[in-house]
């Protein structure tokens, strides 16, 4: 009887502890739903301006962050299709990108006036030179680029360029295969510029440019613990002298001392600068592993590795946001669960280069240090 008593007591006060769990429940899907009713619109800055003239040092991306919330949205943002902006030459310094509110597009091309604008005259301006026989009525025109200008790139290539050009990641059974410094000249201890070293397993068919790197660090996946590659570090480069085995190779150049048994890696005669902004179109779920120096943070412009590569459906553009882990909230009571908040998305990264298991990507926003282990996914 008395413990019918004590469960007849202890009934409202459950249920008014699940009523205000609950409460708080719908609190906090009353408070996502903007969010997330928003989360697919193109939003215009408050304080967009009307247009931005392009100077050298531009990216595609900031002028896109000067008028919308969400830079990354190419497609919606300047109106064009895919296919349309394969090419990325097609802005350059001297261009004035104009907002079109009626569309909420970007353009270069001037929108449509209205008629109060119509009706205007262009002013005039009177240059005099020494007499008034010499003055000269110029009036605006409009500045026509060379197409030899730079063209604006869409992220800063100046930040990535060293990564795109390099080896960076190398799997086990490449690196048991690839060319190896197997001798020096004169038995010499360290190369440096210059100094003639020798190779085994050269092939005659990659061409005589060379880079020489030695492995470093280890990638290991957080949740799988399977070895996803080693990082390499890049030593310098060389050329070859003379084909055979071993080798004749000249260091060209040495950017840290170079030993024995550090290895060859075919030199890249360049690299693509068209890096589309554009989602995954599958849900991807990565972690950063690394960040590139090996410090314990990252901000805005660090390169940072992730745990996905081109197996997990990655691919060069892909913009992904990183989140935070949400906050778990204690309630009181056996029987209430504790609310797990969703996890904060704090900045966006972009991938721009993909190895089959990692992937490095560029931080291009963040509102706090990009933290090792935290999750980048498909931007929700």
């Amino acid at each position: 009887m008395q413990n019918l008593n004590r469960c007849a007591n202890f009934a409202p006060h459950f249920f008014t502890l699940l009523g205000f769990s609950m409460r708080k429940i719908i609190s906090l899907i009353c408070l996502l739903l903007p969010i997330l009713a928003s989360a697919d619109e193109l939003q215009i800055r408050e304080d967009a301006p009307d247009r931005h003239i392009v100077v050298k040092g531009d990216t595609l991306w900031d002028i896109s962050a000067k008028f919308f919330k969400d830079p990354w949205k190419w497609p919606q943002i300047w109106a064009l299709n895919k296919e349309d902006i394969k090419d990325p030459h097609w802005i350059y310094p001297g261009n004035v990108v104009y907002l079109d509110r009626s569309s909420g597009t970007l353009t270069v091309n001037q929108p449509a006036a209205t008629p109060e604008t119509t009706t205007q005259t262009p002013p005039e301006i009177v240059v005099a030179s020494g007499t008034p026989g010499d003055a000269q009525k110029l009036q605006p025109k409009a500045r026509v680029v060379s197409q030899n200008s730079e063209a604006i790139p869409a992220i800063p290539l100046s930040v990535i360029g060293s990564f795109l050009s390099r080896p960076l990641v190398i799997e086990n059974e490449e690196l048991e295969s690839a060319p190896r410094l197997v001798g020096t000249y004169e038995q010499r201890t360290l190369l440096s510029s210059n100094d003639v070293a020798y190779a085994s397993n050269l092939p005659s068919d990659k061409g005589v440019q060379w880079q020489i790197y030695r492995p470093s660090v280890t990638f290991i996946d957080p949740d799988t613990k399977e070895e996803l590659g080693r990082e390499v570090l890049y030593l310098g480069d060389a050329v070859v002298e003379k084909f055979g085995d071993p080798s004749t190779m000249r260091i060209t150049k040495a950017v840290l001392e170079i030993n024995k048994d550090d290895h060859f890696a075919q030199a890249t005669s360049g690299y693509s600068n068209n890096f589309l902004p554009h989602p995954p179109s599958t849900n991807i779920n990565a972690k950063v592993i690394s960040v590139y120096g090996g410090v314990q943070q990252a901000g805005q412009r660090a390169v940072i590795t992730l745990n996905k590569g081109q197996r997990d459906g990655l691919e060069i553009g892909h913009v992904l946001g990183i989140y935070q882990k949400g906050e778990v909230i204690k309630t009181k009571g056996w029987f209430t669960p504790n609310i797990v908040l969703p996890d904060v998305r704090y900045g966006l990264v972009l991938v721009f280069r993909v190895f089959n298991k990692v992937s490095y990507a560029l931080v291009m926003e963040t509102k706090l240090p990009v933290q090792l282990l935290d999750r980048a996914s498909t931007p929700e």
